[in-house]
């Protein structure tokens, strides 16, 4: 079953996307074309996959390991409700998944 996921870009655009339970939030941005770096492509070693997400999901999701919340520390905008992408691993119970791409995102590899 399709998990669906709506991003909200920084400039306030909007891509309705979905992806495989059990694959990774980044990588559903990734290939919907979404400004979502992942420079360490999934490692938890940087925090170029940054997202903030919707209130109404955060307490939804597993909590964030002391790692991803170190690493947190370096993204710019950070939230009370921020995560690395990475981390998210779609689950049906995360059908429809709401997150915002912050405005300071960019991916350099595009």
């Amino acid at each position: 079953m399709g998990v669906k996921i709506h991003f909200t870009d920084a400039k306030g655009g909007s891509v309705e996307a979905e992806g495989e339970a059990g694959g990774s939030l980044l990588k559903v941005g990734q290939a919907h074309g979404l400004p979502l770096e992942g420079t360490c492509e999934g490692q938890m070693a940087c925090s170029t996959c940054h997202v903030i997400v919707a209130a109404e999901w955060f307490d939804r999701l597993d909590q964030a390991s002391e790692e991803e919340e170190d690493m947190l520390d370096f993204a710019a905008g950070v939230r009370r409700t921020s995560r690395l992408s990475c981390q998210i691993e779609l689950t049906e119970a995360l059908d429809g998944l709401a997150v915002t791409i912050p405005s300071d995102a960019h991916d350099m590899s595009a």
